[in-house]
């Protein structure tokens, strides 16, 4: 039987763990594929460095354009990252007849429409499992596992960097900068750490498992983004004192027949399963009508989780080729999908942390504007006594429109008697 050839570009931490994996447990592939996967060619700028694969001679070179030239390379993976040129070999690949897999989810989120019209047209699979939640295998259980049911939310800790800062900042009390450092340190963090800490990894991810679970477009763009350096760990402790903790949350939700799509710090009960998901560890979690309840959870990145999500789409491609078969679509997009919600219409559960002037009536001019604004107040707490200076003073609602919270700390931080920029902190749980 002839094995299914193989061409990667980009020969990285994970290209390297994929080679390194299909070689080590090739044999439990073959034994349960009944096939074999071979990587025949392999492009990346740096083809001297030792990485300890003993690739045969002739399967490394710096040309992108040899790989997917390649007649026998029937599968291509492109693993390079960032919009261009992966696109254009993605494109290039598609065109010349070839399967695909990618880890690329900023590719994806923000032009992947094109791809998979592509690869749809072509009759094509376009393998995308390694670009959510590292080798939790979350795609294949939208489009296979949860497939007969009508999904109503999916919320997901979909980034190990903000979730070890939040962790450690809760864990230890230290301020958001300094758990920065110490992630940087570790390497679970990059040197600019723009893309994790403002939230844009996890919208990327997000706008890939809402078209799966919705069928709706790629809808990047429309994706309420908010990042977690704005955190202080007076937050933290008082969401303990609350029976909470913090996450960096991605939220695709149901609800009155449009599709929520927001990612923020978001306040949870820390009984719920997914607030115990610390660490680097990535977290989602599926609520379907059939199946009410599905939680998975792991590592969200690195080589090897990575690798084994690349595989797994590279086994199930090879079985199509093999058999013949035509591969199931990559996301159906369906013609009567849900719109999507505009955050202002949002409705939560909102954390309020003021710093209020410590004077009679000072609660009471708050909580008028508040209620004005029809928005009802659950708990207050509020700490020590700093007679003629400022005090914490937070407040938790009950479930409330977003437009009315902005315009109610609008009028809130304009009052004399509050002497900072109000805190605002979301909240999923406790009335849902």
């Amino acid at each position: 039987m002839k094995p299914i050839k193989i061409g990667i570009i980009g020969f990285g931490t994970v290209g390297t763990a994929v080679v390194r994996l299909l070689q080590e447990n090739g044999w439990l592939l073959r034994e349960r594929l009944g096939l074999e996967l071979q990587v025949k060619k392999i492009a990346d700028l740096d083809i001297s460095s030792d990485r300890g694969l003993g690739l045969p001679p002739g399967t490394l070179t710096s040309s992108a354009a040899e790989v997917i030239q390649d007649p026998e390379v029937q599968v291509v993976v492109e693993l390079i990252g960032g919009l261009r040129p992966a696109k254009d070999f993605i494109l290039q690949a598609l065109r010349a007849g070839k399967h695909v897999v990618t880890a690329n989810k900023a590719l994806l989120a923000e032009e992947g429409q094109e791809l998979f019209q592509e690869a749809q047209q072509r009759g094509l699979a376009l393998g995308f499992e390694a670009s959510v939640a590292g080798g939790g295998p979350i795609i294949r259980a939208l489009r296979e596992g949860l497939l007969a049911n009508r999904i109503k939310a999916v919320y997901g800790i979909l980034n190990g960097t903000t979730n070890y800062i939040l962790t450690k900042m809760s864990s230890e009390g230290v301020e958001y900068e300094e758990a920065l450092r110490e992630a940087q340190r570790l390497g679970y963090a990059e040197a600019d750490p723009t893309l994790d800490v403002q939230g844009i990894d996890s919208a990327h991810k997000l706008t890939l498992l809402a078209s799966l679970a919705f069928g709706i477009p790629l809808s990047f763009q429309e994706v309420y983004t908010e990042g977690i350096s704005h955190l202080s760990p007076l937050d933290i402790a008082f969401a303990s004192e609350l029976g909470m903790k913090i996450k960096l949350l991605a939220v695709a939700k149901l609800t009155e027949g449009q599709v929520e799509l927001r990612v923020h710090p978001t306040m949870l009960p820390q009984k719920q399963p997914i607030s115990q998901v610390d660490g680097v560890l990535n977290a989602i979690y599926v609520e379907g009508d059939a199946m009410p309840q599905c939680l998975l959870q792991g590592p969200g990145a690195g080589g090897s989780p990575t690798a084994s999500a690349v595989v797994s789409d590279l086994a199930s491609i090879a079985h199509t080729i093999h058999t013949g078969g035509r591969p199931a679509r990559a996301i159906s997009f369906s013609p009567t999908a849900p719109s999507i919600r505009p955050i202002q219409e949002v409705e939560s559960l909102y954390y309020f942390r003021f710093s209020a002037l410590d004077r009679p009536g000072v609660l009471s001019k708050i909580a008028g504007v508040l209620g004005a604004k029809n928005i009802s107040i659950w708990t207050v707490i509020q700490k020590g006594r700093k007679v003629g200076g400022a005090v914490p003073l937070v407040l938790l609602t009950h479930k409330a429109k977003e437009q009315n919270v902005r315009q109610a700390l609008k009028e809130i931080d304009a009052l004399p008697v509050v002497t900072k920029k109000s805190t605002l902190i979301r909240v999923e749980g406790p009335e849902e």
